[in-house]
Order: C-alpha cells, then structure tokens, then sequence
C-alpha cells in the first residue's frame, strides 16, 4: 500500500465550513476510484494549507490519478500546483472495520 499526502497552499485563508463545503463539492469524483482505500480531507489550523491524504492499494493506482491533467484541476480550484509525497504504508490500523491491514 502506498499512502500520498498531497497539499498546496490556498489564494486567502478560509474556514472550516468554507472547507467542508469545498471538499463536498469534490469528494464524489473519488468515490469508486481504481485502488483508491481511503482519502481524508485535511484543511491546516491557520486555513491557508489543505489538501488530501490518500491510502492506495499501490502506486500504480495512485500514479493513475496524479496526472498533469489532475495538478491542472488542483490548480484551477485551489489556485496553486499541489506537492505530491509517497509514502509506503506496510500496515493499516482499521478501528472502524476492527482489522488490521497489512501488504503481503
């Protein structure tokens, strides 16, 4: 599994609800995505930085979505190019679904 924090900074701070309401309007373009686990939302304390932490089932899938057509998109809506940072995630902890996940 591979875990992707993508971030960028926004034009002017905004707020929590203005947050909520922003990812809303995004998040069903994720739903059903290829390999994609899980993604969270994440909006900084100070309202200026957000973006996305996503689970992949592997890097292939993620390199699928973080095309230049996606980085252009970002940059449409949020008004600055994303940074992208890979991480390998061996094991998940799921307290939800009460398991845990880890790659063979």
């Amino acid at each position: 599994m591979i875990t992707v924090i993508a971030e960028f900074k926004l034009p002017q701070p905004i707020s929590n609800h203005q947050a909520r309401n922003i990812f809303l309007s995004t998040a069903p373009k994720y739903q059903g995505l290829p390999g994609l686990i899980r993604k969270y939302y994440f909006l900084a304390p100070d309202g200026i930085k957000a973006g996305g932490i996503y689970l992949w089932q592997s890097r292939e899938y993620a390199d699928n979505l973080y095309t230049d057509e996606w980085k252009a998109f970002v940059r449409s809506k949020y008004g600055s190019d994303p940074t992208l940072t890979y991480l390998e995630t061996p094991v998940v902890v799921d307290n939800v679904l009460d398991e845990i996940i880890s790659t063979q």
